[in-house]
Formats: structure tokens, C-alpha cells, sequence
């Protein structure tokens, strides 16, 4: 455990010494908040439900997404109970943090990253189906889950895991979308159904 431990404060220490800048400080807390509570993957997935050429990725991706963020949230993280980094860095380093954070004092437990296993169950079930728009879906997760660390409130471990759950669940959402034939029906308008 000590060992996770001085790997994670290792990454975040470097990240916070050698990356950190005025610069790259809002857009990674703009990408953040973007994904907090899956909300803004929510608003772009009900966006890509209109045109029908994405809608079967689009409904697939919303449901990985609230399925990640539920079992992440409400079972793993509870389970866990990690602390934030920020919270144990005292304890650890012997010493205050000598920066503050960029987003404020998240509340809630660190393991895993619900906004890095939502983004990534988003962008895996997007990818699998819609190639064009899964391949910025999938930037989009990456830098989330970097934002993630680089403002302080995740490990990296947590991020890491939030990723292979994320992915799980998307991978989980497309095999019972095609089972039960939801992504066929998605696609059906009503001019079909009268033609049949």
C-alpha cells in the first residue's frame, strides 16, 4: 500500500512541480467540470440522439455512462472510502501543500474517478459504433481523466481504474444493446415501420 501510495504522489507531485501553469489551469478545470456528474456527456449525448446516424451510439453511450457512475459512486467509492489526495498529502509529505487547488476542495471519496469511468464508458461505447465521433469522445475521456490528477483531487491509480471500469461498462452496454436488438430499433422511424 505504501508503495501505490508513493507511486500516485509521485506522478502528482511531478505533474503539480513541472506541468502545472496559468495557462493549461483553466482548461483542465474547464474539462472537469465538464464531466462532473456526467452532465455535460449527458447534454452531448442527447444532442447526437437527433440525427439518426448516431443515435444508436448516442443512447448506448448515455446508458455505459449513468451505469459507470452509479456503480463507481455508490458501491466501489463507499466500499473504498480513499481519501482525496489533498486531504492525506499532509500525512504523507510531513508538510502543508504549498499550492492551492484549482477547483476548490472536492467533496466525496477518491477511488475510483467517477468523472474519468463515465467519460471513458461514454467514449468506449461511441467508438465501438460511430468511429468519427468516438475518436473525439476518446480525446475528450483522456484529457478528463488527466484533468482529473492534474487538479489534485484524484490519484492516479483512481483514474486508472475509473478508465478499465469505464471501459467494462461501455464494452457491457454495446453486448446487451445487440442482444436485446435496442440499437436496431433505434433506428426504425416510423416510415419504416409502416413500410414493414
Amino acid at each position: 500500500m505504501d508503495f501505490i501510495l508513493g507511486f500516485d504522489f509521485g506522478i502528482l507531485d511531478f505533474i503539480a512541480q513541472n506541468i502545472r501553469n496559468d495557462i493549461l489551469d483553466p482548461i483542465m478545470t474547464g474539462f472537469s467540470m465538464f464531466a462532473d456528474k456526467g452532465i455535460g456527456l449527458l447534454i452531448l449525448g442527447l444532442i447526437l440522439l437527433i440525427p439518426r446516424k448516431t443515435r444508436p451510439a448516442a443512447a448506448t453511450a448515455i446508458c455505459a455512462m449513468a451505469a459507470a457512475l452509479l456503480f463507481g459512486e455508490y458501491l466501489i467509492k463507499i466500499i473504498a472510502q480513499r481519501p482525496r489526495p489533498f486531504i492525506t498529502y499532509e500525512a504523507y509529505h510531513g508538510y502543508l501543500m504549498p499550492f492551492a487547488l484549482n477547483m476548490g476542495k472536492a467533496s466525496g471519496y477518491s477511488f475510483p474517478s467517477g468523472h474519468t469511468s463515465a467519460s471513458f464508458a461514454f467514449a468506449t461505447a461511441m467508438f465501438k459504433i460511430n468511429k468519427k465521433v468516438g475518436i473525439i469522445a476518446v480525446i475528450i475521456a483522456c484529457i478528463v481523466g488527466f484533468s482529473r490528477i492534474y487538479n489534485y483531487v484524484h490519484y492516479p491509480t483512481d483514474v486508472f481504474a475509473g478508465m478499465i471500469l469505464g471501459i467494462a461498462f461501455g464494452l457491457l452496454a454495446i453486448f446487451l444493446f445487440k442482444k436485446f436488438s435496442i440499437d436496431d430499433k433505434l433506428l426504425k422511424t416510423k416510415k419504416n415501420k409502416v413500410k414493414e
